[in-house]
């Protein structure tokens, strides 16, 4: 990706940046060094002032803080004046280039983006956006469930797992379904509080009320929490100790973020984040394909499918795909993955062709089969 090259391009700025500084503060507590000893020296009236100013003048000529310093600052404005051009050849500010005129569904994108704002907490700018776009009712009910994420949420950074809990009961089924632990999670979290202010007691009575339900498939887990018991008073010098750490409570605060949103019916990742970071991969080698192409807009304009290969990391890559082994072409709606009856699979294009547009038999290119076109079935992925 182009953006790699940006990055070591700062990457290497950045090197050369600590290593002036490091070379700036060696030659700067030298010449501290020498000022203060020639302080002292006039201090104590065993030399007379003069005699030690010209010392102080000879020691500092010596070090030579202007020879010292002039090659890494050099390699410093040389590597400063190559980033820009970096930043000019990575980052072009035109990307109209690359934009193709679609159709988008604003009450859709409107949704979206409303979600965003209210994911993280800025319900007041989601508010202003719905309003300024009109479409206030229809993010209303979105917009109270992520109100009470928020607030969840909010709690625990209080500690205070009480909503938490009581989101967790009301959904428990539901979270079974989905194979969440998280209402065990949060029960351990509890315990640990309670036994953490020392109330061994106290911490008891609450996992013989809440651990029970649990105990059939995560009996192990539950006799670790009872092993803290024995240490209530000291439990940060236990082998327990870790149950302290914040970590823990980042942990489940995410499981249960992630949890909320799939019972939503909404992704656990921003679809506006996702989108633009896609994006930011994807946009470098349109553009690029574009400068090639400037002449044939049009024909970008009405391509299906995206005229070069875009990488994507492995986050954004949410389908899967066929390519035809024949034809080396991406399947489309129109031009289907096909199961050949010797278990091998071709695009519907390839196999016409092969066939004649179905007039004959032929040989599949992977074994030796005689392949019927009318009985090869289309794959759904």
């Amino acid at each position: 990706m182009e953006l790699n090259s940006l990055k070591d391009a700062f990457d290497r700025v950045s090197k050369k940046q600590k290593l002036s500084y490091s070379k700036t503060q060696e030659v700067m507590d030298q010449i501290v060094q020498k000022i203060e000893k020639a302080i002292n020296e006039m201090q104590s009236g065993t030399l007379d002032y003069k005699s030690v100013l010209a010392e102080l003048k000879k020691k500092l000529h010596e070090i030579a803080p202007l020879s010292q310093l002039e090659g890494t600052q050099k390699e410093l404005n040389i590597a400063l004046s190559k980033y820009p051009k970096a930043l000019e050849k990575v980052l072009n500010s035109d990307i109209s280039k690359a934009y193709r005129n679609i159709e988008f569904d604003s009450h859709t994108v409107n949704q979206i983006i409303a979600s965003h704002f209210y994911r993280q907490g800025l319900f007041e700018v989601g508010d202003c956006f719905v309003n300024e776009a009109g479409d206030a009712e229809a993010v209303a009910p979105m917009r109270s469930l992520f109100q009470e994420l928020y607030q969840i949420l909010e709690s625990m950074k209080s500690r205070n797992l009480e909503p938490a809990l009581k989101w967790a009961a009301a959904n428990s089924d539901k979270l079974k379904e989905n194979g969440s632990d998280l209402q065990l999670r949060l029960h351990h979290l509890q315990f640990v509080k309670i036994l953490q202010k020392g109330s061994r007691d106290e911490a008891l009575k609450y996992a013989r009320t809440n651990f029970v339900s649990f105990a059939g498939n995560h009996m192990a887990e539950i006799q670790k929490l009872m092993g803290c018991l024995l240490y209530s008073d000291r439990l940060h010098e236990s082998p327990y100790a870790h149950l302290l750490s914040p970590t823990n409570w980042d942990i489940v605060a995410e499981e249960l973020t992630r949890q909320f949103c799939n019972l939503l019916g909404q992704s656990y990742e921003s679809p506006l984040s996702v989108t633009i970071a896609a994006g930011v991969q994807g946009l470098p080698p349109l553009l690029k394909f574009m400068t090639v192409m400037a002449g044939k807009k049009q024909e970008w304009q009405s391509m299906k499918q995206l005229p070069v290969p875009v990488e994507l990391d492995k986050e954004f890559q949410f389908h899967s795909i066929f390519v035809c082994p024949v034809s080396k072409e991406q399947s489309t709606d129109d031009n289907p993955p096909m199961l050949m009856s010797c278990g091998h699979v071709l695009c519907k294009q390839s196999i016409n062709k092969m066939s004649k547009n179905g007039s004959k038999s032929f040989k599949c290119p992977y074994c030796p089969t005689d392949i019927d076109a009318a009985q090869c079935r289309q794959l759904n992925f």
